[in-house]
This record gives C-alpha cells, sequence and structure tokens, in this order.
C-alpha cells in the first residue's frame, strides 16, 4: 500500500522556492504565507490529517512540490510530538502550547542549509531573498502547525496530551527527524 500524498500537488498557481511548493494557510500568525479559504482544508490541516498513517511508512515517493512541503511537516509534528513526550510529567495544554510555539520559533535549518537532514530531495533557494522569505514561510506554518497540533492534542478535555496521538511519538517517518528538538 502507497503513502498518501498531498492534495495540493496539483494547486494551480503554486509559487515554488527551490522545489518546495508555498501553499495558502489559514494562518492567525503574521508572516508571508498567502491565506487560504477558511472554509477549505488547508496544507497543516492535511500534514494532521495524514500524519498518523503516513508515520507509518518507511519510504515516500515525491510526486511534487507539495509533496516535500507535506515531508516537513509531518517530521514537524513528529518533533513537537517527542518534545511533548520528552516531559517528566505531562504538560497541560498552555504549558504545550507554549512550548511548541517556542519550538516553532527557534532557528532550524532550510534546504540549502549544510545542517539540513533531507539535502539530498530538496534543491536550495535560488537568491538569498527566496532564502528568506522561505524561511519566513516555514516559521509562521510552524507556529500555525503547532497551535492546530495542540488543539487536537488536548481536544478530549482531560488536560492530558491523547494517548491516540502520544502513541506516535517515538515512530520516524521514514526513518528521519528535523532534529528541532
Amino acid at each position: 500500500m502507497p503513502a498518501y500524498h498531498s492534495s495540493f500537488n496539483e494547486y494551480p498557481d503554486t509559487r515554488v522556492v527551490g522545489n518546495l511548493a508555498i501553499l495558502p494557510i489559514k494562518s492567525k500568525f503574521r508572516g508571508p504565507a498567502p491565506l487560504a479559504d477558511p472554509n477549505e482544508a488547508d496544507i497543516v490541516d492535511e500534514a494532521l490529517d495524514l500524519f498518523r498513517a503516513n508515520s507509518l511508512f518507511r519510504n515516500f515517493e515525491i510526486k511534487g512540490p507539495a509533496d516535500r512541503l507535506l515531508i516537513i511537516l509531518i517530521l514537524f509534528i513528529s518533533d513537537c510530538l517527542a518534545k511533548i513526550g520528552a516531559a517528566r510529567t505531562p504538560p497541560s495544554q498552555i504549558e504545550a502550547t507554549k512550548s511548541l510555539n517556542t519550538l516553532a520559533v527557534d532557528n532550524f535549518p532550510i534546504p540549502g542549509d549544510a545542517t539540513f537532514a533531507l539535502n539530498a530531495h530538496y534543491a536550495p533557494p535560488q537568491s538569498r531573498a527566496d532564502a528568506e522569505y522561505l524561511r519566513g514561510y516555514l516559521t509562521q506554518v510552524r507556529q500555525e502547525l503547532a497551535a492546530r497540533l495542540v488543539e487536537k492534542l488536548y481536544a478530549d478535555g482531560t488536560g492530558k496530551p491523547s494517548k491516540w496521538w502520544m502513541s506516535f511519538q517515538k515512530r520516524r517517518f521514514m526513518n528521519r527527524s528535523l532534529g528541532t528538538q
């Protein structure tokens, strides 16, 4: 059975930096990302929906620039779950929000940087301006993803993260990690 690919691979008029798609998102955070229709799913929703199924796969065939963004988001979700799971006691929703927001805005490597884990699959940005735009876009997407992940983790109202999500904290999609912990 093949892994699930992004439905945004065929999205019209997508800006591409390097070979990574810059897709619209529904965001509460400031940044360069184009705004998506609030009534439709965006790439962040898709990453959250496909995370658990795709994290079971060791191989992933990249079929377009949106798949490259999906890979980065799935690996970031993995790092977020590992960060929450590393705490001695399960963090409250507020503590998890603070922790994951800090993780989202911390300095991180982008495609083309020497420390980026997946450089073999990603083209570097063409210019310094593109690199700064990509860093700003990925920061905004990571902040939005972290906020929505916390909402899903604590949706049951018990004040503890969902065990159904936390059971994936040790799973590594494609046996990789972004190493942002």
